[in-house]
């Protein structure tokens, strides 16, 4: 079993245990597919994972200061951060590189999704991407900076990961996503607007963008493997491993959008605080344990990886 496989189970754990009393599999549902390699019959991913209807949560008119126009220049100028941010990274090989890339790239796609047409709402998009990537550099620098006393915990795992030079390119991956994903998104989707002014939800375009993040993961891993650590697409990218991290990224996004209405539904600074304690509480979690399986003794051989090929 591949590490990506075991993260996959404990992160399924986690999901069924918050949400088995709504999940429900749907009678309409085709039947499997066999896997021709190894014969095993996998589900569609959204089996594993059932995205359930968004909560009635009131409309709103986002209030922020970042890209309120909800212009395409708004991802245009996250992506010129995200360039520079990895070509300082790349210098030195820094495993904070691994996730830079990704990011990079996956932003990219949203970037070329959005001006395809392919959501709803390309102004609520153009907000999300832009607010959800000013968290990630203030982070990012504040660590940088050395002012880390107050960062959230999954974050900390990540990037402490990311400076002892002690998981597995993968891992760093995994535990960033993790840092960004459960622990940032709820809190960007809250502040944003998970509802239109109108009564829209935009829970429909939030999980449009899971079968975008589908086609991503074979060549953004074939791109790490070859610039920074060889042996970030070991596992095979046939059928399972595909499966295995598509689950995992739709019951992270599922349980972001559910967060997000626990922060947006809350009448009082402690039920408020009650969703924070689980956000930040959930996202610790997960990377503890991403943390343990991804661990290695050494990145002396990755290092050397990087120093001859990272500038692609």
């Amino acid at each position: 079993m591949t590490a990506l496989t075991r993260a996959l189970l404990g992160t399924l754990v986690a999901f069924v245990l918050a949400f088995a009393p709504s999940m429900a599999a749907g009678a309409d549902e085709p039947a499997p597919d066999p896997d021709p390699v190894r014969g095993l019959v996998l589900p569609p991913m959204d089996t594993f994972i059932g995205l359930l209807p968004p909560l009635p949560v009131p409309g709103t008119t986002y209030a922020g200061n970042l890209c309120r126009s909800g212009a395409h220049a708004c991802i245009d100028r996250v992506i010129a951060r995200m360039e520079v941010r990895l070509d300082r990274l790349v210098e030195t090989c820094s495993h904070s590189a691994i996730f830079s890339l990704a990011y990079l790239r996956v932003t990219e796609n949203v970037r070329d999704a959005v001006r395809s047409g392919y959501f709803a709402d390309a102004k609520w998009l153009n907000r999300v991407d832009t607010v959800f990537a000013e968290l990630y550099f203030d982070t990012t620098s504040k660590w940088e900076r050395g002012r880390r006393a107050n960062l959230p915990a999954a974050w900390k795992i990540a990037l402490q990961a990311e400076e002892d030079r002690a998981v597995s390119g993968l891992g760093n991956f995994m535990l960033s996503m993790n840092a960004h994903i459960n622990r940032d998104f709820p809190y960007v989707l809250a502040q944003v607007g998970l509802t239109a002014p109108d009564g829209t939800s935009h829970k429909a375009d939030h999980d449009r963008y899971n079968q975008r993040l589908d086609s991503l993961y074979a060549p953004v891993f074939a791109e790490e493997a070859a610039r920074f650590d060889e042996t970030f697409d070991d596992v095979n990218f046939g059928t399972v491993e595909e499966t295995a991290a598509g689950v995992i990224m739709r019951g992270w996004r599922e349980m972001v959008w559910r967060h997000a209405e626990m922060l947006a539904l809350a009448k009082s600074p402690a039920q408020r605080t009650f969703a924070q304690k689980q956000i930040e509480t959930y996202a610790a979690l997960q990377g503890l344990m991403i943390r343990q399986l991804f661990q290695i003794p050494s990145s002396e051989r990755r290092d050397a990886w990087c120093a001859a090929h990272g500038r692609g």
